[in-house]
């Protein structure tokens, strides 16, 4: 791949040059030596860099995923085909319609990225980042409830550039460094990601997001970076009336904000940061019969904690968030309305999910390590647990039944708690990786009628559990 992407590039740079030579009675020892400079340039200032990807998974039963079902959330909630009494008279067994298994492979996550680096001018460096799967244009067809069917198009998943300054105020770099970084990236929150290799990547159990943004880095001394973000949203978005959309932090103007301090030191590293998020969730309401523009705003806070430490074959990491709202990072969360207001405006109030995951490596070479393909075997052991502690406050019930009547949450709302338990077994020949691991992921749910006390749904309480058997091939060049 990389010696096609010089070839490609090499040769039209050789024919502008050439063109010029003769523009310019250019000598022909100068043309020559064009391809060798440029495939030179070329593998000083960029790095071709992917994968091919296979997945083959197994599902016991009915779930909430995306990625073509690759991208897994949850198992979905009993689904009986009718009551005890009903079965009793009908004579027909009773059943849950969601306790199906299903089966798939797809090869859509295979990914292709370039990075730029090693530019500079004067005491800038420059650097950027491109990567891209082919995961999009996946649909349902029929009445199909997986979207498992169409052609895979190619999706941006990163686009950023990098400006970097070293000895900004002391002579050694070690204690003044600035990164600033612009585009699309991982939010600052999701970019320590477990070591799973289910393509959620540990998530809803952690946060996942990749996003539009700048973002700064500045390392105080030898242990201590201070992290300050201001982000956008794009792919993963807020709830709201109109379902999840980016129009709601648009009408905000105001981007989220993310404030971070990393300590690192002899294997460990340490992240503690919180995200705000204000958005606007309505534009126009209603104030005697007579529509109005209106100025609804939430207002939400999640600080988080990371924790890391490796040694030689050993790795372990761990995180917690305690997320207001957060689906706009992929987890499980939302908000209810409060109270209508006077001026036709909503008051709002999030839920509050306490999210938490960990994940241990180990493992080393095996077999005989003078081959030219050196083997590799690991194994990953990852557990995810989390809880939803329901609303702030009291949501509205203008109905006066104890049930909430606007309650935004993209996923289902009557969660209560989750779990997750993944072994993972790696095995890696040189650039091939095969992979297999059992997921186990068991939700408490309630009878689905949301209070509006306090937004949970504690009726009724029952566990529900899928078991996902993996296989991944994995080639990476």
């Amino acid at each position: 791949m990389k010696r096609f992407l010089y070839t490609i590039i090499a040769l039209a740079l050789s024919i502008g040059t050439q063109a010029a030579r003769h523009r310019t009675d250019a000598t022909s020892s100068q043309s020559d030596s064009v391809p060798q400079t440029v495939k030179s340039h070329l593998k000083q200032h960029y790095r071709v860099y992917g994968f091919v990807r296979n997945y083959f998974a197994y599902d016991s039963r009915e779930s909430l995923s995306g990625i073509g079902d690759l991208y897994y959330y949850q198992p979905k909630d009993e689904n009986w085909n009718q009551t005890e009494t009903e079965a009793a008279l009908s004579g027909v067994p009773r059943e849950d319609l969601n306790a199906q298994s299903t089966f798939r492979f797809l090869s859509l996550t295979t990914r292709i990225g370039l990075d730029i680096l090693d530019y500079k001018w004067r005491g800038t460096e420059f650097g950027g980042k491109l990567e891209a799967d082919f995961y999009a244009g996946l649909n349902n067809v029929g009445s199909g409830t997986h979207k498992l069917s169409g052609t895979a198009l190619i999706r941006l998943r990163l686009a950023y550039m990098t400006l970097a300054w070293d000895s900004l105020w002391f002579n050694d770099r070690d204690f003044a460094r600035i990164d600033l970084l612009l585009g699309q990236a991982w939010h600052p929150m999701a970019a320590d990601l477990s070591d799973a290799i289910a393509l959620n990547s540990g998530a809803p159990f952690g946060p996942f997001s990749r996003t539009p943004q700048v973002t700064m880095n500045a390392r105080l001394g030898r242990y201590v970076t201070l992290t300050g973000a201001a982000l956008w949203q794009m792919q993963y978005t807020s709830i709201g009336p109109n379902g999840q959309s980016a129009d709601y932090i648009a009408y905000s103007k105001t981007p989220e904000a993310y404030l971070g301090l990393s300590f690192h030191d002899r294997g460990f590293l340490l992240r503690a940061g919180a995200d705000l998020l204000s958005i606007k969730p309505r534009q126009t309401g209603t104030m005697n019969g007579v529509q109005v523009k209106v100025s609804d705003r939430i207002t939400t806070c999640s600080p988080y904690l990371y924790l890391q430490y490796a040694t030689g074959e050993f790795s372990i990491k761990a995180k917690s968030i305690f997320a207001q709202a957060g689906e706009h990072m992929n987890l499980n969360g939302g908000y209810g309305v409060t109270a209508i207001n006077a001026d036709g405006s909503y008051s709002y109030t999030p839920t509050r999910n306490s999210s938490s995951w960990i994940s241990i490596v180990y493992g080393g070479k095996v077999g005989a390590q003078v081959d030219r393909h050196p083997q590799k075997l690991q194994g990953i052991l990852f557990g995810g647990y989390m809880q939803n502690f329901g609303t702030r406050e009291a949501l509205l019930d203008a109905n006066g039944d104890g049930e909430a009547d606007m309650f935004y949450y993209p996923r289902l709302s009557n969660l209560n708690r989750m779990w997750r338990l993944t072994p993972t077994i790696v095995w890696s020949i040189g650039k091939f990786q095969l992979g297999c691991e059992y997921e186990i992921t068991s939700v408490q749910y309630g009878d689905g009628k949301i209070s509006a006390q306090n937004g949970l749904s504690e009726n009724r309480l029952h566990w529900v559990t899928n078991h996902r058997v993996q296989l991944m091939t994995k080639y990476n060049f």
